[in-house]
């Protein structure tokens, strides 16, 4: 596999594999004494695996790294608290995990290692040492009206979410939506781990079920989530259509419905990610005269999804990850939508 991996990037002109490793107290002995710049790390490894070599990685030597995960639900949870704890991104084995089907994966591979050189280091070690928990706060105002949160999340996603939906309190009195750009199986974890550290029920989203205050819905990955009203109810629906913006879950696929339902209750939240994912789906929601909070470039990881969104002029606020829980509940909280921009 060690093998494969390195022909795949010793193959492209503007890369080149300087170490192997063969067990984890090996990586990050090579990744103190040789500091490359960009790390991809196994979660599976003899003596220290993913998860405990890059926790030392990112105190003592901190770097990009790139997890490579198999689709168990022991590796999948500890992929999440890899991208939680400081990793850029995750790639999926292959089914099997056999050396020669790595290769299917090489094109997502090399994207993301180039994607990766985008950030800063030292941004991603920032992020490793914040820690966000649940509060225990209760709303005292109250939410008029029914209304929706949309989130919208890719590369950095995990822990902007983590500085996020933990600090919102139980009593919120309105559901809300995520979509995180992750494949199948992997938001299964996701959700579990929110859910252990939130006020809030954090679940995936099933097909055929309603919506019910007081629960965050993440999309599950592979599929797109819909919503359409049933009298006065609102069900959610998953759809194998084709990607929209080269990803399934699409924001904007879900965005777009979810304004169609909620018109002017709706309030959505750009997160950290490439691409542009999010816009259109932003730009529905003020059509209708939802609010719309974009992420600063402060806390993202990748500057992407919510660079387009502020540019657009669609965000009527611009916040770090650790001013937009309390924001959220202020607007819920006011009876008008329309207030004075802030950037």
């Amino acid at each position: 596999m060690r093998m494969v991996l390195k022909d795949i990037i010793d193959k492209e002109p503007d890369m080149k594999v300087i170490a192997l490793a063969k067990d984890g107290n090996e990586a990050v002995e090579k990744a103190i004494a040789l500091k490359p710049d960009v790390i991809t790390l196994d979660i599976e490894m003899p003596k220290k695996n993913g998860l405990q070599a890059l926790t030392e990685i990112m105190s003592k030597s901190p770097t990009r790294v790139i997890m490579v995960s198999s689709l168990t639900s022991k590796e999948a949870s500890i992929t999440i608290e890899c991208l939680e704890k400081g990793a850029f991104d995750f790639i999926e084995k292959p089914a099997g995990s056999t050396s020669w089907t790595i290769r299917d994966v090489q094109d997502d591979l090399l994207k993301k290692i180039r994607g990766s050189m985008i950030v800063p280091v030292e941004k991603l070690k920032s992020i490793h040492f914040a820690e966000f928990r649940k509060t225990g706060k209760k709303t005292k105002a109250n939410i008029f009206g029914k209304k929706v949160v949309l989130i919208a999340s890719s590369t950095g996603g995990p822990r902007s979410l983590d500085a996020i939906i933990p600090q919102l309190p139980e009593n919120i009195n309105v559901p809300l939506i995520v979509v995180q750009h992750m494949p199948a199986g992997f938001t299964t974890s996701l959700a579990l781990r929110l859910d252990k550290i939130s006020n809030l029920k954090v679940k995936e989203a099933e097909d055929g079920e309603f919506l019910q205050e007081n629960t965050v819905y993440i999309a599950p990955g592979d599929f797109h989530l819909g919503l359409k009203q049933n009298d006065h109810k609102v069900n959610l629906f998953l759809d194998k259509s084709e990607k929209v913006n080269n990803v399934r879950p699409s924001a904007d696929f879900t965005f777009d419905m979810a304004a169609e339902v909620f018109r002017n209750n709706s309030l959505a939240i750009i997160l950290t990610g490439m691409g542009r994912d999010g816009a259109k789906g932003a730009f529905k929601v003020k059509h209708y005269g939802g609010k719309v909070i974009s992420e600063s470039k402060e806390t993202c990881v990748v500057y992407g999804m919510p660079k387009i969104v502020a540019q657009e002029g669609y965000a009527d606020y611009i916040l770090p990850n650790y001013e937009i829980a309390d924001k959220v509940i202020e607007i819920l909280s006011s009876s008008n939508w329309r207030g004075k921009n802030e950037k």
